[in-house]
């Protein structure tokens, strides 16, 4: 029978007439259901806010980097969402796309991908493949989702299938999209992995084959760990730099001449997005479980989290030089999302920023293009609106603060008639004017 239930699934995941279920509508699963609704599949896309899934249905996109006119035409090729989760029923493949953060001890917080599981296990039946894309520690597939699956009398491997698929998502990014990224999957079982493979190399250009779930999970942390790593080497590089006089960004660019050995990394106000941050914490927390220290990975978490602290001295210092305190100063914030050109909020060091300058008594403003208003967060949230930057608008703050350096924002404008710049990212890194502050 589980030979059966294999070959007819793989049959319709081939033939394109299986239905795709793609649960969480964010960053990561709303490009994937766009990917399969082009490549011919019935796809529903599943959330839990009403909200969202109204615009979806309207198509419109509530990302801005997706084009509402994508959305539009993948509901006329069938596409729907939904936030009734017992329409799991009617589909072949489950794909979860759920949040991993960490809590407040900046341990895993699987809660997402535990609650989601429970809720759509009741409403699973034979013959169906579940994948796991949440970034997560190697053993969660195993630990959470297979036990959970096999309550309900199903067998992994035999009547339903389980597989773990990292997403490999770079919003905004114009070279690699959903299509063009390489899949990395594993199964439980090697029948799993085929269910798995059929799932995506009708949508995915190149499938990667692992042995095992274990293996997929630790092949996604250590992509974003060896980022994490390099960024905290860069970072810490950049103090030193700073204390020596040396400009780190033309080190940089004198150094990626070399065609071999180095590629290069840059420095920021902290680290950013949904996995570069989070990611080595995963691996850290699991690994103590064995006994292991992850020093190395731990020491550049540090020195990646202490980065808004060290920009904030560079405000400071650029105040008192002034003959100000940040104490009452206006500061303007440039760009919060947490890396240009997107409007992607999650981990943003800019939150972070904000709040350090107004515990210390700063009169805090931003500006994003891409950021019209400052989002509810799990642990920021200010009553904020971007600003228009114009002449008029900068000259009236003390220190304007470059954050995230969209390509949208007037470079020379800013430079002409802002009083002082704390240039995190290097975008005046070449301009020796005395009122730009490398930070």
């Amino acid at each position: 029978m589980s030979n059966q239930l294999l070959s007819q699934l793989i049959s319709k995941l081939d033939d394109r007439s299986a239905i795709i279920g793609i649960v969480g509508m964010g960053y990561v699963g709303l490009p994937l259901a766009l990917r399969y609704s082009e490549a011919g599949y019935h796809v529903i896309g599943f959330d839990i806010d009403a909200e969202k899934v109204d615009k979806m249905n309207a198509g419109q996109s509530h990302i801005e980097h997706i084009d509402s006119a994508i959305v539009a035409q993948a509901v006329s090729a069938g596409f729907r969402a939904t936030d009734d989760i017992a329409e799991i029923n009617s589909v072949d493949a489950v794909i979860l796309c759920v949040p991993t953060p960490l809590n407040r001890y900046r341990e895993p917080d699987l809660s997402f991908v535990t609650d989601t599981t429970d809720s759509l296990i009741v409403h699973l039946h034979p013959g169906q493949v579940v994948s796991l894309e949440s970034t997560t520690y190697p053993g969660t597939t195993e630990e959470q989702l297979l036990p959970r699956l096999e309550s309900t009398g199903l067998k992994v491997g035999e009547s339903i299938f389980l597989v773990y698929s990292p997403e490999r998502e770079d919003p905004g990014n114009p070279d690699f999209g959903t299509r063009s990224i390489p899949k990395v999957c594993g199964g439980h079982t090697a029948a799993c992995l085929e269910a798995g493979l059929a799932l995506y190399r009708q949508a995915i250009d190149q499938m990667v084959p692992v042995s095992s779930t274990k293996v997929a999970e630790m092949t996604k942390l250590l992509e974003n760990i060896h980022r994490a790593v390099n960024i905290g080497l860069v970072n810490e590089m950049k103090i030193v730099a700073d204390g020596m006089g040396i400009n780190i960004h033309e080190v940089i660019d004198a150094a990626k001449t070399k065609p071999f050995g180095f590629t290069p990394y840059y420095p920021g106000p902290g680290l950013g997005g949904h996995c570069i941050p989070i990611d080595p914490f995963y691996l850290t927390w699991k690994a103590r479980e064995f006994d292991i220290n992850t020093r190395f990975i731990e020491l550049a978490g540090e020195v990646n989290t202490a980065m808004p602290k060290w920009v904030i001295g560079k405000v400071n210092d650029a105040l008192n030089a002034a003959g100000k305190s940040i104490n009452g100063s206006r500061v303007l914030v440039l760009g919060i999302a947490y890396k240009k050109n997107v409007d992607d909020m999650r981990e943003s060091p800019s939150a972070v920023l904000i709040q350090l300058l107004l515990q210390k008594g700063a009169d805090v403003q931003y500006s994003d293009p891409h950021v019209p208003e400052f989002p509810k967060m799990r642990e920021h949230f200010y009553e904020m609106q971007s600003i228009d930057l114009s002449a008029d608008a900068l000259k009236k703050f003390d220190l304007v603060l470059l954050a995230t350096d969209h390509d949208g924002f007037d470079y020379d404008l800013i430079r002409k008639h802002a009083k002082i710049i704390v240039d995190t990212r290097g975008r005046y890194s070449m301009d020796p004017a005395p009122h730009i502050v490398p930070a």
